[in-house]
């Protein structure tokens, strides 16, 4: 799984990072009617510094699935999605 985001000021990466493997974990074990690890415990992070290094790095996630050969195009990678709120803005969902 690949991720960009921000912190929120008082969030901790480590804090962040344990919450969405808790809760993925958590679903896909639910789907697959299972109770076992799903995530490798450590994570790589990158610090993103400026707009043009974050739009790299959104090019490179988003592209990750063309990478790999599962699709010719984006548009036909049936499992990505992509969310983008400025700090202060709620996600559209």
């Amino acid at each position: 799984m690949h991720l960009a985001l921000q912190l929120a000021e008082d969030e901790t990466l480590s804090k962040t990072m344990n919450r969405i493997n808790s809760c993925t974990a958590i679903a896909v074990n639910r789907v697959l009617n299972r109770n076992v690890p799903v995530w490798q415990g450590a994570y790589h992070d990158h610090a993103l510094r400026d707009k043009a290094q974050l739009f790299a790095a959104i090019r490179y996630l988003v592209s990750n699935p063309i990478r790999a050969g599962l699709v010719q195009k984006l548009g036909d990678y049936p499992y990505w999605n992509i969310a983008i709120a400025e700090p202060d803005e709620a996600l559209p969902y």
